[in-house]
């Protein structure tokens, strides 16, 4: 049976983070009257992320895992979960629960007037920020973003939050197409979404500030270099919105820890 919501959940060395999210995450959709299941898609990590999230799936019976030796990259596994997923609408969060599961109920009043992707904007009107960004990642996220904009995406003012969901077609077209390994697979996948289409709505967001946040500066000349690429692969048609099969998708079933592909 199709379950109504799937919750993607990128995990890289996240043994200590994870498992309070997990049980936040469950606790609340417990008391919801439509179906889920949550997939933790393990990049690689070399904690015991996998041992934890196994130790788990008793007293979670809608737990998943895909659990990846190599890793792939933050971009890589939203993918392979996102297309491995079966769920009528297919959301991603971050590990560290720095935006409430909460946040889809607000979401899907949107989905039942047509858009096809709705993500969290902490520069929304009546978005909270808990506490606010420092200062200097604020002056250095504007900056990225205004190139953002210039480039690929012009009036969204936050690609970057890791809270965003699809209908299961969207889903579809916009990951099978999508090439980013990196942080910025969110850039690529909005303008994706931008390309087939899809409407695109944002919405305020209570955001939790991870203080250990594992974003690098040193991440951000490669961010940039991702831009130029994604703009150019739109420009010369690189991607291929449909039948395209990735070596990403090849993992161990959730379910049967068979070897698959969606």
């Amino acid at each position: 049976m199709q379950p109504f919501l799937s919750i993607i959940i990128p995990a890289y060395n996240e043994a200590e983070r994870l498992p309070l999210t997990l049980v936040d995450i469950d606790k609340k959709l417990s008391k919801a009257e439509y179906s889920y299941e949550i997939l933790v898609v393990n990049d690689g990590s070399k904690d015991k992320t996998a041992e934890a999230v196994r130790g788990m799936q008793k007293g979670i019976k809608n737990l998943k895992l895909i659990d990846n030796e190599a890793n792939k990259g933050k971009g890589g596994v939203v993918r392979q979960g996102m297309l491995l997923s079966r769920g009528q609408y297919r959301l991603f969060t971050d590990a560290d629960n720095s935006t409430s599961i909460d946040h889809f109920n607000n979401m899907l009043p949107y989905f039942k007037e047509g858009y096809d992707v709705v993500i969290c904007s902490r520069t929304a009107k009546s978005s909270k920020l808990e506490p606010a960004e420092p200062f200097y990642r604020q002056i250095f996220g504007k900056g990225i973003n205004l190139l953002v904009q210039a480039l690929l995406l012009p009036g969204m003012w936050d690609t970057q939050c890791g809270f965003k969901a699809f209908t299961a077609e969207a889903a579809e077209k916009i990951f099978q197409a999508a090439r980013i390994p990196g942080w910025s697979f969110d850039v690529e996948i909005l303008s994706l979404a931008k390309r087939v289409g899809c409407k695109i709505k944002e919405i305020p967001v209570h955001w939790v500030n991870e203080s250990h946040s594992r974003v690098k500066f040193s991440s951000g000349l490669q961010f940039l270099r991702d831009l130029v690429k994604i703009r150019w692969w739109l420009w010369t048609n690189k991607y291929q919105i449909s039948g395209v099969e990735h070596p990403e998708l090849k993992a161990k079933d959730p379910d049967t820890g068979s070897l698959t592909k969606k």
